[in-house]
């Protein structure tokens, strides 16, 4: 983790304030995640996007670049953004896992006679939907379409276009985007 000085020098750091001037490069080993304050000057950003690529073109394996403006944060940010406020620690620093199905568990459930819960839905309908193959950017595609649908009901072209592509960013995983679809599938059910 590093904040980025006006003259693109990376400073270790072992806490992120989120302060609106300031721009934070936090190596997540998959993605390499560039925060940006609202204040932030562009010199400093574009100091941050050099060192992110350099860092990038160094790896033996590939390297997401994500780019995070301040209040606008998304996807797996989200999930270490307390992680980054509290800071790093023995404690803290372990890789969160990945999502995994559990398919085969909740079917020993239901062959046992115990009614699916909410969690059981929401497991049966991600294990259908992850049967079915569908292209990673067509489920970023329909994730986008359900986000915007539960937040503001229509969405033009171009801003399902934009979700799609702030989710395509995140660093989900297959599995885990299929979980979301149909969680945010019955949840909207639910509502209406």
């Amino acid at each position: 983790m590093y904040s980025v000085s006006e003259n693109g020098a990376l400073r270790k750091i072992n806490k992120v304030d989120f302060d609106e001037n300031k721009v934070f490069l936090v190596d997540d080993i998959k993605t390499l995640y560039l925060w940006f304050g609202q204040k932030a000057s562009k010199k400093k950003k574009n100091y941050s996007i050099n060192r992110a690529e350099k860092i990038k073109s160094e790896r033996d394996k590939p390297v997401k670049i994500q780019k995070i403006n301040q209040n606008q944060e998304y996807g797996s940010f989200l999930a270490i953004k307390d992680i980054l406020k509290k800071g790093l620690t023995r404690d803290n620093i372990e890789r969160r896992p990945e999502l995994k199905i559990k398919f085969e568990k909740t079917i020993e459930l239901i062959e046992a006679g115990i009614d699916p819960d909410f969690e059981a839905e929401i497991t049966l309908s991600s294990h259908e939907l992850s049967q079915k193959n569908h292209s990673y950017d067509d489920l970023a595609r329909s994730l986008a379409i359900l986000q915007l649908s539960y937040l503001k009901g229509e969405a033009s072209e171009n801003e399902i276009k934009a979700k799609t592509e702030e989710i395509i960013k995140s660093s989900s995983t297959y599995d885990e985007l299929c979980w979301l679809i149909a969680e945010l599938s019955k949840i909207l059910v639910k509502k209406s």
